[in-house]
C-alpha cells in the first residue's frame, strides 16, 4: 500500500478511535460527576491536573522526536528507543520526587494525596506507553494505538461503574485510571516487542543521548507551557478557590475537550496536505487554509449558539449540585470558535516549518493564562478561569493569524461572508429553539436546532449542494494528496 493511502487508513483508525474515546470519556465524566459531587470530582480532577503537569518533566518532547527520527531509518529505532528509555528513567524519578514534595508542602487533606499518588501511577506508565506508541508511529501504524485508546477508557468506565454501583469512595474511584494505565503499558509493550518487532533493550550513547536533548529542546520548551496553558487552571483553582470550584470548571472543561475532535480529526488530514502544498503550491495552501476556517466556522458557531442557550439543561444533565457551573459553561463555550480555528492555524505553522513560532505563542499565552488567573480566581472563581479560558484562547487566535498572513497572504475578508452567514443562522436557529426548550426533551431540541441552522445554511447558500456532495466523496476517495486540489468543500 502507498504512502498516501496508508496515511488516509491511519486517518479513518484515528477519527473513529478520537469519536469512540471521547463519546465514553464523556458519558463516563457525566455518571461521575453525578455519583461525586463537585467538591470530590474537584478533587478528583485536581490530582489528575497535577501531576500531569509534572508528566512533562518525564517526557520533554522525547516521543515527538522518537516518531521522527525513526520514520527517516527504520533501522535505528532499537538504539533511538533503548537511549530515550535510558534518558526517561531518572526524569520520571525527578518528577516522582517533585510531586510528592510539592503535594505535601501545599496545604492540603490525605485524601486529596492519595489520589495524587494514585494518579502518580499512571504517569509512570502512561509515561512508557507514549514512549512505545512513538516507535509505532514511526512504522507509519496508528491502528494499534487506536484501539489502544479505546480499551484504556473501556477499562476505566467498566471498572469505575462497578466501583460506583458499590458506592465506593473518591480514592476507590480512582483507581480505575491506574489500572487502565498499566494495562496499557503492557499492551504498547508487546506491540513493540512482537507486532513491531522492535528489541526493547536499554542504552546509554552519550554522544547520541547529547543530540536528543539538543534536538527535543524546542519540542520540550512547547510541552511544557502547553501542560501548564492546559491544566495550572485547575490546579490555581483548587489552590485558590477550592476543589468545589474545580468541579464546577471542570463542567464547562469537559464539554469543550469532548468537542475537539472534530478539528483534531480534520486537521489530522489538513497537515499532510498542508506540508505538501508549502512545498509545491503556494497558492492552493491558501485555499485551503481559507476552506478550513470557514468549515471550522459552520461548525463551531451553531454549537456555541445552541449550549449558551441552552446551558441551564446542559448543566442538569451533570445534576443540581452543578447549577453554579452555568455562567462559567456559557463563558468558556464562546472560547470554542477560537480553539476550532487554532487547530488550522497551528498546522499551517508547523507545515511551513514555523514550529518555534508556535511555541512563542504558546509561551506569551500562558504568561497571559496565569496572570489572569491569578487576578480573577479569587474574585470569580470558577467564572474567572472561565473567562481567562476565552480571553488567551482569542490570544493564541490573534497571535496566530498575523503569523499566518505572513505566510500565505491571508485576508479574512474572505472567510467574513461565511461568518457572517453562519451568524445568521445561528441567530436563525436560536429562534427555533428558543420556544422549545423549556417543552421538549434537551437532546430533541439540539436535534431541532442543528436541522435548522443547516437548512437555513443552505438557504443563505453558506454551504451548497456540491459541498455536501464533496464531503461525501472524501470518505470514499483514496487519492493522492494532490487530488485534494479539485474538492469542492466550502468556498
Amino acid at each position: 500500500m502507498n504512502k498516501v493511502s496508508n496515511i488516509a487508513r491511519n486517518t479513518s483508525y484515528l477519527t473513529v478511535a478520537l469519536i469512540i474515546q471521547k463519546v465514553l470519556t464523556f458519558t463516563y465524566f457525566a455518571l461521575l460527576a453525578r455519583y461525586l459531587g463537585p467538591e470530590n470530582l474537584g478533587k478528583y480532577y485536581f490530582a489528575i491536573s497535577f501531576t500531569t503537569i509534572f508528566s512533562v518533566i518525564v517526557d520533554l518532547g522525547l516521543g515527538n522526536v522518537l516518531t521522527r527520527e525513526a520514520a527517516k531509518d527504520n533501522s535505528n529505532s532499537p538504539s533511538l528507543l533503548g537511549n530515550i528509555l535510558s534518558l526517561k528513567i531518572p526524569l520520571l524519578f525527578i518528577s516522582i520526587l517533585a510531586v510528592a514534595i510539592i503535594i505535601n508542602v501545599l496545604p492540603y487533606d490525605g485524601v486529596t494525596r492519595q489520589l495524587v499518588y494514585i494518579s502518580l501511577i499512571s504517569m509512570v506508565f502512561d509515561s512508557f506507553s507514549g514512549i512505545f506508541f512513538s516507535v509505532v508511529r514511526a512504522y507509519h501504524n496508528l491502528f494499534f494505538e487506536s484501539i489502544s485508546s479505546i480499551c484504556f477508557q473501556v477499562i476505566v468506565m467498566v471498572l469505575g461503574l462497578i466501583g460506583i454501583g458499590l458506592g465506593a469512595e473518591v480514592r476507590l474511584v480512582m483507581l480505575p485510571l491506574a489500572v487502565a494505565s498499566i494495562c496499557n503499558f503492557f499492551y504498547s509493550f508487546w506491540v513493540v516487542r512482537h507486532k513491531i518487532r522492535v528489541p526493547i533493550k536499554l542504552f546509554w550513547n552519550r554522544p547520541l543521548i547529547r543530540q536528543l536533548i539538543v534536538i527535543t529542546a524546542p519540542f520540550a520548551i512547547y510541552a511544557i507551557f502547553q501542560r501548564v496553558y492546559t491544566y495550572l487552571d485547575s490546579v490555581l483553582l483548587s489552590l485558590l478557590a477550592g476543589d468545589r470550584q474545580v468541579g464546577l470548571y471542570q463542567v464547562a472543561f469537559k464539554i469543550i475537550f469532548a468537542l475537539q475532535f472534530l478539528p483534531m480529526a480534520f486537521t489530522a488530514s489538513l497537515y499532510p496536505a498542508m506540508s505538501f502544498y508549502w512545498l509545491n503550491n503556494r497558492e492552493q495552501l491558501k485555499i485551503s487554509f481559507e476552506r478550513a476556517i470557514n468549515y471550522l466556522t459552520i461548525i463551531s458557531l451553531p454549537i456555541i449558539f445552541g449550549i449558551f442557550l441552552l446551558a441551564d439543561k446542559v448543566v442538569l444533565v451533570f445534576k443540581a449540585d452543578y447549577i453554579e457551573a452555568i455562567w462559567p459553561l456559557k463563558i468558556s463555550i464562546i472560547a470554542l470558535f477560537f480553539i476550532f480555528l487554532n487547530f488550522p492555524i497551528g498546522s499551517l505553522l508547523n507545515a511551513c516549518d514555523r514550529q518555534a513560532r508556535n511555541t512563542w505563542n504558546m509561551v506569551w499565552a500562558t504568561i497571559l493564562s496565569v496572570i489572569m488567573n491569578v487576578i480573577l480566581i479569587p474574585h470569580y472563581q470558577a467564572l474567572g478561569a472561565s473567562i481567562t479560558a476565552l480571553v488567551s484562547s482569542f490570544f493564541i487566535f490573534i497571535l496566530g493569524m498575523y503569523w499566518s498572513s505572513k505566510l500565505i497572504n491571508y485576508s479574512f475578508k474572505k472567510n467574513l461572508k461565511i461568518l457572517l452567514k453562519a451568524l445568521g443562522a445561528s441567530l436563525a436557529m436560536v429562534l427555533v429553539i428558543l420556544p422549545l426548550k423549556n417543552s421538549l426533551n434537551f437532546f430533541l431540541v439540539s436535534a431541532i436546532g442543528a436541522l435548522a441552522y443547516f437548512l437555513i445554511l443552505f438557504l443563505f447558500k453558506g454551504i451548497r449542494r456540491e459541498d455536501v456532495f464533496s464531503i461525501i466523496r472524501s470518505f470514499r476517495k483514496k487519492n493522492t494528496v494532490a487530488s485534494e486540489e479539485n474538492s469542492e468543500l466550502v468556498k
